[in-house]
């Protein structure tokens, strides 16, 4: 059995990884690091859970005749593919490139106590909470959802090897 073959097989585990750590990771900003979302960061998640679902089915029919690898791998390309979209579109927002209305909702569930002195300050999707070596969360979603985006075509579409 040829790696393509060996990963088409686990890739939906292997897109489940991805996308849940992105996910892990976005929450962790938020809970741990107080790094409250704009609606464009919320939104890109909305993707990586599409992710998680759609690996989710695809493992469950891993053991029936419905089992179709490559098409379990090409629709996660696609899904994945949106994520990146999405991440790009907010990339190009933050950098003006294209102009967003963002309006952001509150969770009164987030509220804790009252302080009319205190600056109320909601986020915005102009400016990014975050970044690292020049390149925002958004910025890094993008990457990381069009490499597995690629991976997962290549999981898809790549023939398998013959021997002999």
């Amino acid at each position: 059995m040829d790696l393509i073959s060996r990963l088409r097989s686990i890739w939906p585990v292997a897109a489940l990884l991805g996308s849940g750590a992105l996910l892990a990771g976005a929450h962790a900003f938020q809970r741990l690091g107080g790094l409250a979302p704009c609606p464009l960061c919320l939104q890109q998640r909305e993707w990586h859970w599409a992710v998680v679902g759609v690996a989710l089915i695809a493992l469950a029919l891993r053991f029936t005749p419905l089992n179709r690898p490559r098409l379990a791998a090409s629709v996660l390309g696609v899904v994945l593919l949106g994520a990146a979209g999405m991440a790009f579109y907010h990339v190009g927002v933050e950098q003006g490139w294209f102009v967003a209305t963002c309006e952001a909702n509150f969770d009164l569930g987030d509220i804790q106590a009252f302080d009319p002195n205190a600056t109320l300050v909601a986020p915005t999707c102009t400016t990014p909470a975050w970044t690292m070596f020049g390149i925002s969360m958004a910025g890094y979603n993008a990457i990381i959802s069009f490499l597995l985006a690629l991976a997962s075509f290549l999981v898809a579409f790549m023939p398998e090897q013959r021997n002999g």
